[in-house]
């Protein structure tokens, strides 16, 4: 019998370090997800996975209705990958989303999604949430928020948010594929590469300063974040939570929702593998996690208070928004004319 359901597309991003991690993302994603739908699980790498561990998640996660595909971006990054710069513990991969668009033409509606996060509610409302003519939908950033005032001066200074609950984070994003190829979006984030550097939050960053003010956003419930601040009331059912920055289960004690994980974590043949990852984890580890989001909040405040430098950025961006959207224009108008 013809299956006619609808696909609902799901990108993530890792490496052989982070797979125990996507395990669990994928345990919990599948297990809550509607069966109204079908399901295609795109992981993106830079020959960074195992064939063991692609065939161990595979065979482990085996569904009717979903589908696992291990994608190598090698060739496709190769030229501009030496421009990627990282720090700390960040790796390559978490550019990859901002090469969806173009990577794949023939899809114009995508999830992409961290692999630090499990998901307690049905993935495809959060899919079927309606963009319109916006870029993206996501879910304001509350380590922005609610971390260090810092982070709301770099928001505002840097990366030119009108404000703060607009800065959205890029750990669960509902992507308009067919209106970022529209607005040359690969290739105004690779002019930008070129041009300025964002290094607080890297390509979070760029995707913020190119979808300004062409975000839908969407309930925190949906990428809730481990920490609050005072008097902060948390969502008592969050479906989607995400350990972001250092407050992971796996690595420290005493983590919000931390039993929520390690429950998911249970019903994956990576628990033992965790479970290891958590003992091995030294006290002089978590000081350096901790003193990285320190120098991170001093890094924000040092790129806040650099006015000319955000002023250039400021120009430097709008100028390469209008030889973009002149391009794209010019382009489309050809298109029409073809068809």
């Amino acid at each position: 019998m013809k299956n006619n359901k609808q696909t609902i597309t799901i990108f993530f991003s890792c490496d052989d370090a982070y797979i125990p991690f996507f395990a669990v993302s994928l345990k919990s994603l599948m297990t809550n997800a509607s069966v109204n739908y079908n399901y295609d699980i795109k992981v993106l790498h830079n020959n960074a996975i195992s064939k063991q561990n692609q065939n161990k998640i595979i065979d482990e996660f085996k569904s009717k209705n979903f589908n696992i595909e291990f994608v190598d971006v090698t060739k496709y990054v190769e030229e501009f990958n030496s421009k990627l710069h990282t720090r700390d513990y960040y790796s390559k991969s978490t550019y990859y989303r901002l090469f969806i668009p173009n990577m794949y033409p023939n899809l114009d509606k995508a999830l992409y999604l961290d692999s630090d996060i499990v998901v307690n509610g049905d993935i495809a409302e959060l899919y079927n949430t309606p963009l319109n003519d916006t870029f993206v939908g996501a879910i304001h950033d509350r380590a922005v928020g609610s971390l260090a005032v810092e982070f709301q001066e770099y928001v505002l200074n840097r990366i030119g948010v009108k404000k703060v609950e607009n800065y959205f984070n890029a750990g669960v994003l509902l992507m308009n594929l067919k209106r970022l190829r529209e607005i040359n979006f690969e290739n105004i984030f690779l002019q930008l590469l070129t041009k300025v550097t964002f290094n607080v939050a890297q390509d979070q960053d760029y995707l913020n300063v190119i979808c300004n003010q062409n975000v839908t956003y969407i309930d925190r419930t949906w990428n809730t974040m481990p920490f609050k601040a005072k008097d902060e009331i948390l969502p008592e059912h969050p479906k989607l939570i995400h350990y972001n920055l250092s407050f992971k289960p796996w690595h420290a004690d005493n983590i919000m929702f931390e039993d929520i994980f390690w429950n998911w974590a249970k019903q994956t043949s990576y628990y033992d593998e965790i479970l290891k990852t958590k003992q091995n984890y030294s006290p002089e580890m978590q000081k350096k996690s901790q003193e990285e989001t320190v120098n991170l909040i001093k890094l924000a405040k040092s790129q806040a208070d650099d006015t000319l430098e955000n002023l250039k950025i400021k120009n430097i961006v709008q100028k390469v928004f209008e030889e973009n959207i002149k391009e794209s224009y010019g382009r489309n108008k050809k298109i029409a004319r073809q068809g």
